[in-house]
């Protein structure tokens, strides 16, 4: 196949162009640099199934070329980002994706929205499964990128709906890994930079929230599968193990060895009490489960952060 994948240059859409790589795909990769960085794609200088276009899928966009699949994975996707660039993340959720679906729709092409488990807001149902609505401020400071997300994913039904586009909607949950920005605000990326920079670990409340973390490569791997896949309504991607935050702050003192304290801040607003994916519909219809366990994937996801350099590893969060 030949696919286009924008955020490209992004934590997971990086990732997810290695695998279509992998696999003997050819990629066309997009990005703007927003939020990715060049370093992440830099591996693939001289891959001749690689071409890489620079530019923001909000604006106009051409692609030469036949394609066989188009993976919209452009977004500011951490609150530091998107409560930023709350503009930019509204533009991209909903021209980004009208854009993205235009492609899809002219060149007969497949069609994969990167959606979120923020659809579900602060939620009244738990664990989430994809039949529940959410509970979500859309005025609140994160609507921007719930509503974004709400939005995309109501515009790629109607594409399916109105004029027969093959889409699948991919609903992603908290996922860490190689190649996050040390200063990107999510939380683990957040604890292991305090904890190798001896600065205090920064939970917000008193860390009772919980979140489920998946590492990279299962999520990659679950979307490939729901790529590869008939299914065209959404499908929750993440690891069902639940944790509270101030579990995860203890775990990573415990992995890097480090003399962090952890203090406390007030909890932001629209802050999710609780995040759990009901994974079912990936375990039945994709035979796909996570296989990493948090302990394993903090251990890789810290020894890549202790291989940054000095700067990089020690950029305090903004």
């Amino acid at each position: 196949m030949r696919v286009l994948i924008t955020g490209a240059a992004g934590f997971l859409g990086s990732h997810l162009v290695d695998r279509f790589l992998a696999d003997g795909h050819s990629v066309v990769g997009l990005d703007n640099f927003l939020t990715g960085h060049a370093d992440n794609i830099a591996h693939l200088t001289g891959d001749e199934r690689f071409t890489f276009v620079r530019h923001s899928i909000s604006e106009h966009t051409f692609v030469d070329g036949p394609l066989d699949g188009v993976l919209h994975f452009a977004s500011p996707a951490s609150p530091v980002d998107y409560l930023e660039m709350p503009i930019q993340t509204l533009k991209v959720g909903s021209l980004g994706t009208h854009n993205a679906l235009g492609i899809a729709l002219a060149k007969k092409a497949r069609f994969l929205l990167a959606s979120t488990s923020e659809v579900y807001g602060d939620p009244l149902v738990h664990p989430q499964p994809e039949s529940y609505w959410g509970n979500v401020n859309p005025i609140g400071p994160r609507g921007c990128y719930d509503e974004a997300k709400r939005f995309a994913e109501a515009m790629t039904m109607a594409y399916q709906r109105a004029h027969g586009v093959d889409t699948r909607i991919v609903r992603i949950f908290n996922t860490y890994g190689t190649r996050m920005r040390p200063g990107d605000g999510r939380v683990v990326s957040n604890f292991i930079v305090q904890a190798l920079g001896g600065e205090p670990i920064s939970i917000y409340g008193d860390g009772s929230q919980s979140r489920s973390f998946c590492y990279v490569s299962d999520e990659v791997e679950g979307i490939y599968r729901l790529f590869q896949s008939g299914e065209q309504m959404p499908v929750n991607i993440g690891n069902p193990n639940e944790f509270t935050v101030r579990q995860l702050a203890e775990l990573v003192l415990e992995l890097t060895g480090s003399r962090s304290v952890i203090r406390s801040h007030p909890l932001p607003a629209d802050d999710p009490r609780v995040r759990q994916p009901d994974i079912t519909r990936a375990r039945t219809l994709l035979g796909w489960e996570p296989s990493i366990q948090l302990r394993e994937g903090l251990v890789q996801t810290i020894e890549y952060f202790r291989g940054l350099d000095g700067s990089a590893r020690m950029q305090p969060p903004t």
